[in-house]
């Protein structure tokens, strides 16, 4: 079984990379997530949770919406679409921002900006956007600095949106290190968030185990972006039933 990846830069500098022109990775996510071909996504979030997360951010017309570790940039770009707001994506891998902006050229009515950064250094002013939404990364760095960052540059009475996973027990060192420290409750709280709530996902989870299941049967071939996904397939699976899907919302406290 492979390793699992750290979340520095350069890693994902090179995973990123790899998916270029990737089109078996995007009909399989495609497939399990019911995500239409205008919106490349390296996360696992659906469709249908797509418009649930929407739907919590509350954005006006001409609202700033910060997508925080943003990958190729495909659901902030439809978030930002489905209310008529600017969009500004942040990631800390390079080749990640590259594709955003091209994959931006398919959302033509979005106003929006792709820079580098990462979870606890946006590079953005004090209380410069009006919802943050964060997909399947918090994980990678879970820590205090990411949950204030969010709450620096978000606005008071702001909304957040975050999906992860947490460990189903904390204390359960089968499930990996990063998940077992992820505590979106009391990171969010800490930071000055209130009417938090974090609520399972299981529709999310089936449709994930879905797609981990067929991943890790399939023949990579020599296909490095094939290989990650398989690997990654034959990783997550024997810990899938120690973590719980969630999604978790919050507005900037004054």
């Amino acid at each position: 079984m492979s390793k699992e990846p750290g979340p520095s830069a350069e890693y994902f500098d090179e995973w990123y990379a790899n998916m270029q022109g990737g089109a078996a990775r995007d009909a399989l996510h495609q497939r399990h997530l019911g995500l239409p071909p205008r919106l490349l996504s390296t996360s696992l979030l659906t469709w249908d949770g797509l418009a649930e997360v929407a739907d919590t951010l509350r954005l006006e017309p001409g609202g700033r919406l910060l997508d925080l570790a943003c990958g190729r940039g495909g659901y902030g770009l439809e978030i930002a679409s489905r209310a008529g707001a600017q969009l500004i994506g942040v990631d800390f891998a390079r080749s990640a921002i590259d594709q955003a902006r091209i994959l931006a050229r398919r959302f033509p009515a979005v106003t929006a900006e792709f820079r580098l950064g990462d979870l606890a250094n946006t590079g953005l002013p004090r209380e410069s956007v009006d919802a943050v939404v964060c997909v399947d990364a918090i994980q990678f760095q879970p820590t205090a600095a990411s949950f204030e960052e969010m709450r620096r540059v978000l606005r008071t009475g702001g909304r957040i949106a975050l999906t992860t996973w947490e460990a189903v027990d904390p204390a359960d060192e089968r499930v990996p290190a990063r998940i077992r420290a992820v505590d979106t409750a009391g990171g969010l709280a800490a930071a000055g968030f209130v009417d938090v709530t974090v609520e399972e996902r299981p529709r999310w989870r089936a449709a994930e185990r879905a797609l981990w299941e067929e991943a890790a049967a399939l023949d990579p071939g020599d296909d490095p972006d094939l290989q990650s996904l398989h690997d990654e397939g034959l990783r997550v699976l024997p810990a899938f039933e120690l973590t719980r899907r969630v999604l978790a919302t919050a507005t900037a406290g004054g």
